[in-house]
């Protein structure tokens, strides 16, 4: 498995948290453990199988679109 992470700055509450990581549950089915941490001011996920540049994309494209801003996306 591999590990999603993109930096995200806005997050100012708990509820910023959640609404980020139910974001990116409805919007990548394959997402496991999705976490968002406003203190470190980031996403990460589980990811099985490739992910892929429009993928990246499309997850900095959601963020963007719930009201925060998307930095870097990395994959390990």
């Amino acid at each position: 498995m591999k590990k999603v992470t993109v930096k995200i700055s806005g997050m100012m509450c708990g509820m910023c948290e959640a609404h980020v990581a139910d974001a990116i549950r409805k919007s990548f089915d394959d997402a496991k453990h999705v976490k968002a941490t406003r203190t470190k001011g980031e996403a990460s996920f589980g990811y099985d199988g490739e992910f892929t540049d429009e993928m990246r994309a499309a997850l900095v494209d959601l963020i963007n679109k719930t009201g925060y801003e998307a930095g870097e996306v990395t994959v390990r």
